[in-house]
């Protein structure tokens, strides 16, 4: 059955690749983007499909997110501000985008009586939390002003799923990377960076020892958790948050390891790019490891990807396409 799907964040990395999935699938996709992180080139290839409808427009604005919901069935927002850095930064903005537009988006979807929203949520919600692996209703104290944004929109999906019966499900995204994911910026995400910049013989800067490990989370398995909490139909399912990652982890040093060794298979010179380390970087979650138990047993998810999976497809996507 041919469903409407509104992607907000249409334009980003994982948005764009939310849109080729469920547009390949013959569902119809509504792309809702202010383009302020999200690319145009990330769209390209939908622009004439007659299934495809982009709205440029903000979340911000309460007038542009009732327009881009009315036709939708499902929701799946993942327009938001990013970045540990860019909340210490500007808190500010942070909030206004991810708090401030989440709350408009919810309001939208509720008006116009959508099937599901499912949302964006963050691992950064464990906060100084220790325990490992991260167990969905086990939390710490916010590190950061975007935590507190992630964690606040977890707090009203639960409000909005209990006082108006909007049918939600939040995926704690943990460290996603893959194709499309953008290597530039200042805000830019450690795997892109990384490779663009081995890519170009630079060394590449870890922030501390580069024993800070993480649950790195390749973007097809992150589109396997939102088609599943699209498709869902078991009410204990609803209404609730899942970690979204592989469920292993790897320390930055590692990581590095990894990516030489795949772009050296490439251009051998690679293998010699000497490693630079740096100062830690405020607000960082030293170590990063989902537990999956929860997504497999109510969802029937089942990550196809590991880091080294994922990474070489990714390298090989780089290599094609940043030259």
């Amino acid at each position: 059955m041919q469903n409407t799907i509104l992607i907000t964040g249409g334009a980003g990395f994982i948005g764009s690749n939310l849109c080729e999935y469920f547009l390949g699938l013959g569902n119809k996709v509504i792309c809702l983007d202010n383009f302020s992180t999200g690319h145009r080139h990330n769209l390209q290839d939908f622009l004439e499909n007659p299934n495809f409808k982009l709205i440029e427009g903000d979340i911000r604005n309460i007038e542009d997110c009732m327009l881009a919901v009315q036709d939708a069935d499902y929701v799946l927002h993942e327009a938001a501000l990013g970045s540990v850095p860019r909340s210490i930064n500007d808190p500010i903005t942070t909030n206004d985008v991810n708090v401030s537009g989440f709350l408009n988006m919810l309001v939208a979807s509720r008006d116009a009586k959508v099937k599901r929203f499912v949302y964006a949520a963050s691992s950064s919600t464990y906060g100084d939390s220790q325990g490992l692996p991260k167990v969905e209703d086990i939390i710490g104290k916010p590190l950061s002003p975007y935590a507190i944004t992630k964690y606040v929109n977890e707090l009203y999906a639960d409000i909005f799923s209990k006082t108006y019966g909007l049918e939600t499900i939040g995926l704690r995204y943990f460290n996603v990377f893959g194709r499309k994911q953008d290597p530039d910026g200042a805000y830019a995400a450690v795997i892109p960076k990384f490779v663009k910049q081995l890519m170009k013989l630079e060394s590449p800067v870890i922030n501390g020892d580069g024993n800070y490990s993480r649950d790195f989370t390749y973007i097809d398995n992150v589109i396997q958790m939102n088609k599943l909490a699209i498709e869902v139909n078991n009410k204990e399912a609803l209404n609730t948050v899942y970690n979204t990652a592989y469920g292993d982890r790897n320390t930055l040093n590692e990581l590095v390891q990894y990516l030489k060794k795949y772009l050296a298979e490439l251009n051998p010179e690679i293998a010699n790019v000497q490693i630079v380390y740096g100062e830690n970087r405020a607000g960082d979650i030293p170590h990063s490891l989902a537990s999956i138990d929860k997504a497999k047993k109510q969802l029937g998810y089942n990550p196809k990807y590991s880091l080294q999976e994922g990474l070489k497809e990714a390298v090989s996507w780089y290599w094609n396409n940043l030259k």
